[in-house]
């Protein structure tokens, strides 16, 4: 099966990298993804980590869909250490039909391509500050 979405080898190589550098931080970590609209190519937004759900819900849109990786870290109640590294599909309600075609056709294939179990819908941002529920 021939894909839309096309993915650089740059990407391919940052995603892994984050992945297994995220598995031993001590702090959350994410990285938000965008799809460019004219070559359907996926990548990251603009390779800066973000380390905190303020940050996070700051550099988010309003009106436009995007993935995030994100890895956080917590303890459990027997003091062992959890880093659940999911993706969060974030779709704002006010963006439009057309960027939200685009990016729920793709969601699985970077789920894949990203190596997360855990794929997490937000709509808005209160569901981004309470995420450590849904983890």
């Amino acid at each position: 099966m021939v894909s839309l979405y096309t993915f650089s080898q740059e990407t391919l190589s940052a995603l892994r990298k984050f992945r297994f550098g995220s598995a031993r931080a001590t702090s959350m970590e994410a990285i938000i993804y965008i799809i460019d609209k004219e070559s359907y190519e996926i990548k990251a937004e603009d390779n800066q980590i973000i380390d905190s759900i303020e940050s996070l819900i700051e550099e988010l849109p309003d009106n436009s869909p995007r993935y995030i990786l994100l890895s956080y870290p917590m303890k459990l109640p027997d003091g062992r250490l959890k880093s659940p590294f999911v993706l969060l599909y974030w779709i704002p309600p006010t963006s439009g039909q057309e960027s939200r075609m685009l990016y729920a056709g793709a969601v699985e294939e970077f789920r894949e391509k990203a190596g997360v179990s855990k794929l997490i819908k937000l709509e808005d941002e209160e569901e981004i500050e309470n995420i450590e529920e849904e983890l």
